[in-house]
């Protein structure tokens, strides 16, 4: 079994590793995972995420949230959180202004008692994003020549009874826990021996934090001796906790700890981090639906629609409703189903689950790919054109269907070619553009359709599904006609990007997620037993209309910002196998 270390720091907090070097230290320990949980700091994730898509190594999106309780800090560290939510990053500056503040006056205390230090001068010294913290303050001393160690720097200066020392104000423990829970999360308790309690103080805080939602304790950390562990093995039983373990890595900043097996004694099992996949995947399969009211994370419910065409309930009595956009979700980047994928797929469909597909792609570029997929025979529903068509592939027939105005797709179509940009649209059987374009043949072979150059293509499709417009090269000069568009016209269009090259106009009743709405109904599934599977902007009201939104961890910062949960690996990986096992 190969070790795991759920507890490490970069020099996006206190430490002395780049995300990028962790990586390579792990890969060279022999680690099968580690945690980056930098204090009260997100700005890592991503860059290490991105590393580690063909790493054998697999990176644990973390934090540690430092929270207070009277005269002792408390820190919680969280497992797989969806990071990119708002009401965690509100929750981090919140933190971060009340730790610069502290910061700031700590550095005016220090340098009235004849130090040379200034705040400043200490933002010089670290990496620009950098979280400061005390370990901060006592490298800088210690560069300065004003003290001679680390630890004199805290028993001098630094450390809690010090004159110079300044108290931030902080959140509560339970505060930290729940903002985590908030975020999809698995909170745990770091280093409950440090904190020096008795054991009936301890035992009152786990049981307040287990009030609160904490699900796991750290019962392996480099410290401790076998009667530490023994304590909090039972606490952890007491309570029903997870157990976790780290060395609590931060490179020469702690040069007695390493990587993964802190002071030379440390293992942490593979199996702590399967129990916390297990409780991230429990949470993400009994998770509370969203009501029609705006909710407490940010999810709204679509405005309601027109009825899709009646007496087409195909399969009333489902479990629930499996809605996947395509390329870069159901599909890797081979355009292929990864066979561990299709396999859950089709064990859900078995088990009772409609299976929906739901893609930017025209209809007849999708009904190509399911039978090259060979995915007709699951009865899908699809949604084609973002929303813009719904269609029956066992009955080939068009359930519903929304276009763009005509009067509205002149005046866009007159602001595209101001700028100069390709765009097309679609007839039944091909791609039409009015231009012949290096755009136009890559999207014709993109979604396996004939292409054809016509003078003018609102002739001959006067309202159509969608324009897409294209620049290979240049995302920014589609941003603006973007800005362009909406400014006048965001009454009638919705105008988002499917990926950076395809900047798409539908109809503002048009989406992914009224697509949603409209296949619960046709299947007759509640919309609380919805579960959408996605990964880019065009995505986004799919994830917000479900109840339960999974991005895939290849995804936007905009499509994991509006989904509830984020996969463990991508699309290239059977990123949405466990997700689809946790429903069997």
């Amino acid at each position: 079994m190969n070790a795991i270390d759920l507890h490490v720091h970069s020099t996006y907090s206190d430490g002395t590793l780049t995300p990028a070097e962790l990586l390579k230290l792990a890969e060279e320990r022999g680690l099968s995972a580690f945690a980056l949980t930098d204090h009260d700091a997100t700005k890592g994730l991503d860059e290490i995420l991105a590393l580690s898509a063909d790493s054998p190594v697999e990176v644990v999106p973390g934090i540690e949230i430092t929270s207070a309780i009277p005269g002792k800090d408390i820190h919680i560290l969280g497992y797989y959180i969806n990071y990119h939510r708002p009401e965690l990053q509100e929750f981090l500056k919140d933190l971060i202004w009340k730790r610069e503040d502290r910061n700031r006056k700590m550095c005016e205390r220090l340098h009235d008692a004849g130090l040379s230090i200034t705040y400043d001068a200490l933002l010089a010294s670290v990496t620009p994003n950098t979280i400061l913290t005390r370990m901060h303050f006592a490298r800088f001393l210690y560069n300065a020549g004003e003290v001679s160690s680390l630890n004199e720097a805290f028993s001098r200066y630094l450390g809690d009874r010090c004159p110079t020392y300044v108290h931030r104000e902080k959140v509560l423990p339970e505060d930290a826990v729940r903002i985590i829970r908030k975020v999809g999360g698995v909170p745990v308790l770091a280093h409950p021996i440090l904190y020096g309690f008795s054991d009936d103080k301890l035992d009152r805080l786990v049981a307040s934090l287990k009030d609160a939602g904490l699900a796991g304790i750290e019962a392996v950390y480099s410290t401790y001796q076998g009667a530490d562990e023994r304590q909090i093995r039972a606490l952890a039983k007491k309570y029903d906790l997870l157990l976790t373990g780290g060395s609590d890595f931060h490179g020469s900043n702690k040069p007695h700890i390493q990587l993964g097996t802190g002071m030379g004694k440390l293992f942490i099992p593979e199996e702590f981090l399967d129990g916390i996949k297990a409780e991230y995947l429990k949470n993400y399969k009994e998770s509370e639906a969203f009501s029609s009211e705006v909710s407490s994370t940010g999810k709204e419910k679509a405005e309601s629609e027109p009825s899709v065409t009646s007496g087409t309930n195909v399969n009333s009595g489902k479990r629930g409703l499996l809605c996947f956009d395509m390329d870069g979700s159901l599909l890797d980047d081979t355009k292929q189903i990864m066979p561990a994928t299709r396999k859950a797929l089709e064990q859900a469909i078995k088990n009772g689950y409609a299976f929906s597909i739901s893609t930017g792609r025209p209809l007849a570029s999708i009904k190509k790919i399911i039978d090259m997929l060979d995915l007709r025979k699951y009865n899908p529903c699809i949604s084609a054109f973002n929303g813009g068509c719904l269609y029956d592939p066992e009955k080939e027939e068009i359930l519903y269907k929304d276009v763009l105005p005509k009067d509205v797709s002149e005046k866009i179509r007159e602001m595209i070619r101001k700028e100069g940009l390709h765009f097309h649209t679609y007839t039944s059987t091909e791609v039409i553009s009015e231009r012949d374009t290096e755009e136009l043949h890559y999207y014709s072979e993109y979604v396996k359709m004939p292409c054809r150059v016509c003078d003018d293509v609102l002739k001959e499709e006067p309202c159509p599904f969608k324009f897409i417009i294209m620049h290979m090269t240049d995302k920014e000069k589609l941003e603006r006609l973007q800005q362009t568009i909406l400014a006048c016209f965001s009454d009638s269009v919705q105008c988002i990007f499917s990926n950076n090259i395809f900047l798409e106009v539908i109809p503002k009743t048009s989406g992914k997620g009224v697509a949603l709405y409209k296949m619960c109904e046709l299947y007759g599934i509640a919309f609380e037993k919805s579960y959408a599977f996605a990964d880019q902007d065009n995505d986004i009201s799919m994830l917000l209309a479900a109840a339960h939104g999974v991005a895939l961890v290849n995804g936007s910062h905009n499509a994991k910002e509006a989904a509830d949960y984020i996969t463990f690996k991508d699309n290239n990986h059977d990123g949405l196998v466990p997700f689809l096992n946790a429903l069997l």
